[in-house]
């Protein structure tokens, strides 16, 4: 086990917190939750020694060994295997196998584990990171967002490696659902402090609310006490005959000290602005194809024929690299098919949040501007009420996009749908860069749109909460299923999934 006493940690007058205090028990996994900057990554630096705290300690048993997913990619091997099989132990120096289980859960083929590992994309660099921090078997794991740049197949293989992993594990992830079936504790961080429960992000929340209400009342009633004690003070501080009475309430009151008014924490909220559409069938897909060669053996999609009602919501799921994302630029009319029809009702006016979008920002406008261009219609008021639920406030929504992180670029891109009437919305992984309270708004608006949803993504919370048809990249293909994702889990299943 290890624990935290007393840490604290300002950034120049920012104080990200205060006197912290954590005791993580033996095989305790813990979910850790907070919003966006409120210090969950800094505290993971601090325990790994990247930072020195300001004040305070931490007690780590002699020999106990933390081990992290690094955010950095630095390979020094030549092949994907040797890269992952430096990192154990000398008594384990030939037991190979062990890194290869976990890189085939990750999503690697039996020919890539001889491949340079410089040669992959970003989200499979990250998996070569996670698979050394997996390998190695420490006490304590640390991962933060390991969720991110994995598909809905290698969630499910981390999901079942962590609930039978035998030590400590301290997980930051937006994912609720990946992260309440692998938690046996939750902790957050809010108000500058640290909360632990037993149990999950629901009864975390539930516990917090109890927690959050008790104080108030607490601070409601001593405001009370000390207004009627100060009124006795005011009234018969200067009588003689009352002095020592005034000077004893006085007294009271000083004793009593101050309970700060909580501060309410910035939520996403919003709504998707909805354009009517009188057609029951909204869009047509025939007999669609695409190869980025042309070429019909390079084909990532074939033959692939659907119909998006106006109410339909429908999940593109499957494995990374293999044409969710292109599917959804095809459908938006960005990339051409090789083969195929797409027949589109008259009124069709199409949101298209895109991971290659972002790129299409225009970086010498201001917030502001670019949300407008979406709409030309909209007031500068209405401009200013998007900008501010995407957390661009006041001066905020003046900065340049050029300025902007990839998080913060990626809620520009959500205003701009926002501020456009839309009929069907194609989202591509619209929850990343997104904490875990503002997922949660998104997905409530998602299944609340009135319009059709075309969703890429890989939380299966989602695809639970919204999805009544789903297209399947599998097997070497793309196939069409009508029903929910369970009923997809339940009659066909992931072939890479055994029972």
């Amino acid at each position: 086990m290890i624990q935290l006493n007393n840490i604290s940690k300002h950034f120049g007058l920012q104080v990200l917190f205060e006197d912290l205090g954590l005791l993580i028990g033996k095989r305790e996994r813990l979910g850790f939750v907070g919003r966006n900057g409120s210090g969950k990554s800094t505290l993971f630096k601090i325990i790994l020694g990247e930072i020195v705290p300001d004040s305070g300690e931490i007690v780590i048993p002699k020999s106990y060994k933390i081990g992290a997913l690094d955010q950095h990619i630095n390979f020094t091997k030549p092949t994907v295997l040797e890269e992952c099989c430096q990192v154990l132990s000398e008594e384990e120096q030939y037991d190979w196998w062990k890194a290869e289980r976990i890189l085939f859960g990750l999503g690697f083929s039996e020919e890539d584990l001889e491949k340079d590992p410089n040669s992959f994309s970003g989200g499979y660099q990250v998996r070569i990171n996670l698979t050394k921090a997996l390998v190695q078997n420490p006490n304590l794991l640390l991962l933060d967002e390991p969720t991110n740049y994995l598909d809905i197949v290698s969630l499910r293989w981390l999901r079942g490696f962590l609930k039978g992993f035998k030590g400590e594990v301290l997980l930051i992830t937006h994912d609720r659902d990946f992260m309440d079936s692998v938690s046996t504790h939750t902790i957050g961080l809010g108000r500058k402090k640290l909360s632990k429960y037993k149990g999950n992000t629901t009864k975390f929340y539930e516990q917090l609310a109890i927690h959050d209400e008790m104080y108030e009342l607490t601070r409601l009633t001593q405001e009370k006490k000390k207004k009627e004690l100060q009124g006795f003070v005011d009234r018969f501080g200067a009588k003689a005959s009352k002095a020592t009475q005034a000077q004893s309430r006085a007294k009271q009151i000083e004793k009593m000290g101050t309970m700060d008014k909580l501060d309410s924490e910035n939520n996403l909220g919003f709504k998707f602005n909805y354009k009517e559409c009188p057609g029951k069938i909204i869009l047509e897909i025939e007999d669609l194809s695409f190869s980025y060669s042309g070429k019909e053996e390079e084909d990532l999609f074939k033959d692939l024929s659907f119909k998006v009602g106006r109410n339909d919501r429908i999940g593109i799921i499957g494995k990374n690299g293999k044409g969710k994302s292109t599917l959804l630029n095809v459908v938006a009319g960005e990339l051409k098919a090789r083969t195929g029809d797409i027949k589109s009702h008259p009124s069709i006016s199409m949101g298209h949040f895109g991971q290659t979008n972002i790129e299409r920002l225009s970086l010498d406008n201001t917030i502001i501007n670019e949300i407008s261009e979406s709409n030309h219609d909209l007031g500068i008021g209405q401009i200013r009420k998007i900008c501010g639920t995407m957390m661009f406030t006041d001066d905020l929504a003046k900065k340049k996009v050029s300025v902007l992180s990839g998080g913060e670029k990626s809620r520009v891109m959500l205003g701009k749908i926002l501020a456009k009437k839309s009929n069907v919305l194609l989202l591509d992984e619209p929850t990343n860069h997104l904490d875990m309270e503002s997922i949660e708004t998104l997905s409530k608006e998602i299944v609340n749109f009135p319009g059709a949803v075309i969703l890429v993504t890989h939380s299966e919370l989602l695809l639970r909460a919204s999805v009544n048809k789903l297209i399947i990249f599998h097997e070497g293909r793309a196939d069409f299923f009508d029903g929910t994702y369970d009923e997809f889990l339940e009659k066909i299943g992931w072939e890479s999934e055994e029972g």
